[in-house]
């Protein structure tokens, strides 16, 4: 055999080592758990036959001093690279478990640094598969120090290319600050958990039995941390939602969303919009119901659903087009903001500014919850985190006041005068420094106490003042507003007002950058 043959031959037994390196044996065992493989999961993420793979035979760094059994799996526990994604550009890395735990050592850690390179070179979203038991003990501090070069690019990136993080096994300990500076994160219900410390160290420390699930699993950081974004019950769901959260995402900050082909001739005039908000202001009304009237049909893809239900965040789309919404919720605490959804509601306008996607505000907020936690954990510092955020987006930004709109939570919720490029209102709008009830029992305090008959007389003064301050004619003989409209045609409007403003241009002072309320 020549010398050609002899290296094309040492190349396949290379290539046959590299791909039977893993026997079946440690398939099944990930199997046996509910979850895939690395490489089943890279394979399902991306478009068929379209994934490239980048250090592939990279082997794992020496272990410090006596410590540790010396490993030469290719790969060193994470499969990295790029391919499509409905036909986009993208990157990725899968971390694999059953390479030392898919733990995190100095090569592990450059592999995936390498891929947050090139994403944010050719301005592509990145994809990471988190299944991995942490920091590799044995190598020290090269660990930990690339745990904070993975840090470091992720914050580089931060909008500038989407940063999505899917979580499918264990992330403990520095794991999870990755995670928790992309996007987006995801996780899988019973097969994924998310925490600083485990419960073997909160026992110690605390003396406090708890599992893993209770700890950190996904329903606890779906609806009390609000770390996970999205909760899907298996793998396969859990990626299929990444996928389609990335098709209303454009690749980078200088593009835009991708754009569906949407037949829609007659606007979708409906009269149903008219006879939605209850008669009694006070009654509740299901938010989501006017949502998916007004944008395309099925294209309504929720944000944090378990998180701060009184603040409902999503992408849809109008006309094919792509658009972040925020509405109150009537239906949870009233739909008043609080600490919660004030941090929600204004991570999620920050993504949609950075990342060119116009933001819907649909309104209908009695105020700010009231109550002394509130207050003591920093309901003002949290609140304007909302106000915040949307002074600071130039990205175009609609208004429509459904009902309520009282006090602070007027000025807060994309008001005129905090930035709104057009704001409707409907004929039920309600505007005023507060509700009518409190503003009579303000205003009128010694008349009811002189009154032989306060009840009658508040109904009286509270519709008057309904009538004659509260109703949104006055914010709009005023400006405040700029069109109380029909119900039944705000799908039409809202198409109109945001092809008007695609090219809104705004002059921003020039600044390193703000100083948000964190």
């Amino acid at each position: 055999m020549d010398v050609k043959g002899k290296l094309f031959t040492k190349f396949l037994e290379r290539q046959k080592e590299y791909s039977q390196q893993q026997g079946q044996a440690a398939i099944e065992k990930q199997h046996a758990k509910g979850k895939m493989t690395a490489r089943e999961r890279i394979e399902l993420l991306f478009d068929p036959d379209t994934f490239e793979e980048v250090d592939a035979f990279s082997v794992p760094a020496p272990a410090g001093g006596d410590f540790g059994k010396k490993v030469t799996a290719f790969g060193d526990g994470v499969i990295t690279g790029f391919g499509k994604i409905s036909g986009r550009l993208a990157f990725a890395f899968s971390q694999d478990f059953n390479v030392l735990g898919g733990s995190l050592g100095s090569v592990h850690a450059g592999k995936i640094a390498k891929v947050q390179d090139m994403a944010l070179k050719v301005g592509a979203p990145l994809i990471g598969l988190i299944d991995s038991g942490g920091a590799r003990i044995q190598e020290g501090v090269a660990s930990l120090a690339g745990y904070a070069s993975i840090f470091n690019r992720n914050v580089k990136s931060s909008g500038v290319i989407p940063q999505i993080s899917v979580v499918m096994g264990p992330a403990a300990g520095g794991a999870v600050y990755s995670p928790s500076i992309t996007d987006f994160v995801f996780m899988t219900n019973k097969t994924s958990y998310m925490f600083v410390t485990g419960p073997n160290v909160v026992k110690e420390v605390l003396n406090e039995d708890v599992s893993f699930d209770d700890l950190g699993g996904a329903i606890v950081h779906m609806k009390k941390s609000g770390v996970a974004h999205f909760v899907y019950e298996d793998e396969e769901n859990t990626i299929r939602g990444v996928q389609k959260l990335l098709s209303y995402l454009p690749s980078n900050n200088l593009e835009n969303p991708p754009f569906f082909e949407y037949c829609d001739t007659d606007l979708r005039v409906d009269e149903r919009m008219r006879d939605i908000i209850p008669d009694d202001p006070n009654k509740p009304y299901d938010i989501k119901e006017i949502i998916n009237l007004l944008i395309d049909r099925n294209s309504f893809f929720e944000v944090s659903a378990g998180y701060a239900q009184n603040l409902v965040v999503g992408f849809g789309r109008l006309r094919g087009k792509a658009i972040g919404i925020i509405a109150n919720q009537p239906k949870v605490l009233a739909g008043t903001l609080d600490i919660s959804s004030s941090v929600k509601g204004a991570r999620f306008i920050r993504f949609c500014d950075a990342f060119n996607i116009p933001i819907l505000t649909l309104e209908d907020v009695p105020g700010f919850l009231p109550g002394v936690d509130q207050e003591h954990n920093g309901i003002i510092r949290h609140g304007a985190k909302l106000l915040y955020a949307y002074a600071d987006a130039t990205v175009p930004k609609i208004t429509v006041i459904l009902r309520k709109s009282y006090g602070g939570a007027y000025c807060v919720m994309n008001s005129k005068n905090l930035g709104g490029d057009v704001n409707f209102a409907w004929p039920t709008a309600e505007i005023a420094v507060m509700g009518p009830e409190g503003a009579v029992s303000i205003l009128y305090r010694k008349e009811l106490l002189e009154s032989k008959d306060p009840a009658k007389l508040k109904k009286e003064l509270t519709a008057r003042y309904r009538e004659e301050i509260a109703n949104p004619y006055v914010a709009d003989d005023k400006g405040y507003i700029d069109e109380v409209i029909d119900p039944a045609v705000t799908r039409k409007k809202l198409i109109t007002a945001f092809e008007a403003l695609e090219s809104k241009h705004i002059s921003v002072p020039s600044r390193k950058h703000g100083n948000i309320p964190l």
